[in-house]
């Protein structure tokens, strides 16, 4: 039996509004699942709870350039350029030679200062804490680690030679360039005094490769109490040993010199002890490289005449170069070295 028209409508609105509705919640959770997939904070945060493993390392790949500068070594002798650098640097100031110190009165008018002091009154000063901050009695010791005797601190020791203390770096200069000598060489000085000449061989070699024998004991104060300390060479672990007689025994049996040299000391002592110590370093002196340098004469050997000179030279297994002379760079002075070597073995 056909239905009426109005029946027919009426059924199919009845069956449209269920699927609808059907359709449109189908939707809405088709949006709701797809919205995290959408969101990256919250794909990453789902992500992070939902692994709990570490996350991916990222390897960075850093080249770094490293420039190592070696410092040039300083040089031994000074170089006429430095001479006339020195000299400009003078005649700017207004401090040539012949200027308002003409006399001696007139040089020590010019001193000026807190307090300017001669030697002699700087030594009264320090022993009487004149002038000068101190702790008391009882807390003296507490402050001082190395405490040194007033003369050697206003530097009375540095007047103990027969010319200006700045001579010592004139025979430094004269003799690394004569024996060519690298930082690493093994230094003996005979008779090293108060290291007018030492200080500069020290702080030119690497720490331990510098001996001297000394037997004068104010010398050897002046040496370790004040020089060192106060030049900054302590580190530099030089080997100072006061003896005489030149016994070289405490220096050890296997040590090899590239550089041995005595300054005015041959003069005052025996002929006959100076070839005994002559004996005892010879074969001590590194083979055709090393040298001996003695200053102003070799009456010790000039004395024997020049072929038993020789023919004893020979014995030790030494033989005679030269004669050197070398001036000074501050005052009007020159020395004279005698050169020896040991030939090739």
């Amino acid at each position: 039996m056909a239905l009426p028209a109005n029946a027919s409508a009426a059924r199919l609105r009845l069956l449209t509004v269920p699927a609808l509705l059907l359709l449109l919640s189908s939707a809405a959770l088709l949006i709701f699942l797809a919205l995290p997939s959408l969101s990256p904070s919250s794909s990453a945060a789902s992500s992070a709870h939902l692994c709990a493993c570490s996350p991916p390392s990222t390897h960075t790949t850093t080249t770094v350039t490293t420039t190592t500068t070696t410092a040039s070594p300083a040089p031994v002798t000074t170089s006429p350029a430095d001479v006339a650098w020195l000299k400009a640097q003078l005649a700017s100031n207004s401090l040539l030679a012949g200027g308002a110190a003409a006399s001696h009165d007139a040089w020590h008018r010019l001193r000026k200062g807190i307090n300017p002091r001669t030697r002699e009154q700087q030594l009264f000063d320090i022993n009487r804490h004149h002038g000068i901050s101190h702790y008391p009695d009882e807390e003296a010791s507490n402050h001082t680690a190395l405490p040194c005797p007033g003369e050697l601190l206003v530097e009375e020791h540095h007047s103990n030679y027969g010319e200006p203390w700045a001579g010592g770096r004139d025979v430094f200069e004269f003799l690394a360039n004569a024996s060519a000598l690298t930082h690493t060489d093994q230094v003996l000085e005979i008779g090293c005094g108060t290291l007018r000449v030492g200080l500069h061989f020290i702080r030119y070699l690497e720490p331990g490769r510098f001996h001297c024998l000394e037997r004068d004991e104010l010398s050897l104060m002046a040496a370790l109490r004040y020089e060192l300390p106060a030049q900054g060479l302590l580190y530099k672990r030089p080997m100072i040993v006061r003896g005489e007689d030149m016994d070289f025994s405490k220096f050890g049996d296997t040590v090899m010199y590239d550089l041995i040299y005595a300054s005015a000391v041959f003069l005052h002592i025996p002929d006959k002890l100076v070839w005994t110590g002559l004996e005892r370093l010879a074969g001590k002196l590194r083979p055709q490289r090393g040298r001996i340098f003695v200053s102003h004469n070799i009456k010790f050997c000039s004395r024997l005449g020049s072929d038993e000179c020789t023919r004893r030279l020979a014995k030790l297994g030494l033989e005679y170069v030269g004669k050197h002379t070398h001036d000074s760079l501050l005052f009007n002075h020159y020395e004279i070295w005698f050169e020896f070597r040991r030939p090739k073995v």
